[in-house]
């Protein structure tokens, strides 16, 4: 196991604490991207930056010789969340947070990439990728748009997410799905407004509306397999301004979930079909605008194995859980687990922190050294014991 010395464990805090002052969201990450450089360059790595515009690649070889190429990466967004925490490093951006703990992810990595650079005992080479824009744009997809595994060919990929609720100290590693597949829609029902009194002379958005609200999730409790899970979500829903007028025009918005990609495209065509009949019962214009996000996250479980040996090694059997559900959240690295074998970990962050996405969430520090050590660890597994899969 690889010790840090009390300065190293500093300079990880102190990162750590610079990201999450300063959080930048989708493909904004110029101030972060511009520190990660620098510091990579610093420590005596190959540094490219400029795929998807913010996104930094860093490419470190090692002394053993000649070998296969694996991709270590790290996401580096922030969110657009108003931070309610009370520390010394609190957001200096009103209306942006690190409340996913990105800022941890990057400090990890880096500190990794410091280690390993010092201390290149590996054959081949580690390609670190340091992401933009997870949070929804799609930042890995860009990136690999702009040619990452053309310009960088590796044989696998890694990538790992903090976890509230597992305590510090526990991983959880699945040999399958990991993530779930995410689409998005925006609904607009176009009718006839009318006076309130008067609902005969109209024609009814709302009522439709309403309908479609309890309509749309039986897709999934009434004509979805038990055992696929899925998830349909009416999130927001938006019409009228006043007591007396039925308006002219009602919006809603929601989101998709599932892991099986022929149900993704059966449960996308039946909420068309169930759009368009409700509509035509009240005779209404409907404007869809449904959109395919994310993939679903699934582990290549042969690669999975080896990282959870790894964790094994690191924080005993024990603290390795490999039969956690998989989580109905979505994760762009799945457009590169999708290109090449990957494995998506998760990171204990303690059981008392707030949830993902909470303006008073806040990554935990102790995580730091854990991480570093998992990824060091896992690159001399791959490169240097020859644990890679074929």
């Amino acid at each position: 196991m690889i010790e840090l010395s009390a300065n190293e464990l500093q300079d990880l805090q102190e990162w750590r604490h610079d990201f999450h002052r300063h959080p930048e969201t989708a493909f904004e990450e110029h101030r972060t991207s511009d520190r990660v450089a620098g510091l990579l360059k610093s420590w005596g790595l190959e540094v490219h930056q400029g795929l998807a515009g913010t996104g930094v690649v860093g490419v470190l070889h090692g002394a053993l010789g000649e070998g296969p190429a694996i991709g270590l990466r790290a996401d580096m967004d922030a969110l657009h969340i108003t931070e309610l925490n009370d520390v010394a490093y609190v957001s200096a951006h009103e209306g942006r947070m690190h409340a996913c703990g990105h800022d941890g992810h990057t400090t990890m990595l880096l500190g990794a990439a410091r280690h390993l650079a010092a201390n290149p005992d590996f054959r081949g080479s580690v390609v670190f990728i340091f992401q933009p824009a997870e949070e929804n744009e799609g930042g890995a997809r860009v990136m690999m748009e702009d040619g990452l595994f053309e310009r960088f060919p590796v044989q696998a990929v890694y990538s790992m997410h903090n976890w509230p609720g597992l305590p510090v100290g526990v991983a959880a590693v699945h040999g399958g799905p990991v993530m779930a597949a995410f689409d998005i829609f925006s609904l607009t029902l176009r009718g006839q407004g009318c006076h309130a009194a008067m609902p005969h002379l109209g024609k009814d958005t709302l009522l439709a509306a309403c309908q479609l609200v309890t309509q749309l999730p039986a897709l999934i409790s009434r004509e979805q397999e038990a055992h696929k899970p899925a998830v349909l979500s009416v999130t927001s829903f938006n019409a009228g301004d006043t007591f007396n007028v039925m308006p002219e025009e009602v919006k809603l918005r929601g989101t998709l979930r599932c892991f099986d990609m022929p149900q993704r495209q059966r449960i996308e065509q039946r909420f068309r079909e169930t759009v368009a009949a409700v509509a035509s019962l009240h005779g209404l214009e409907a404007e869809l605008d449904y959109q395919a996000r994310y993939p679903a996250t699934i582990n290549n479980a042969e690669h999975a194995d080896i990282c959870a040996g790894v964790l094994t090694d690191l924080l005993g059997a024990q603290n390795v859980q490999r039969d956690l559900p998989a989580s109905m959240a979505s994760e762009d690295f799945s457009f590169m687990s999708q290109a090449i074998p990957g494995v998506y970990i998760w990171m204990g962050n303690g059981e008392q922190s707030a949830s993902l996405h909470n303006p008073k969430y806040d990554f935990n520090d102790a995580l730091l050294p854990l991480g570093v050590r998992y990824w060091v660890r896992l690159v001399a597994a791959l490169l240097k014991e020859g644990r890679l899969p074929v």
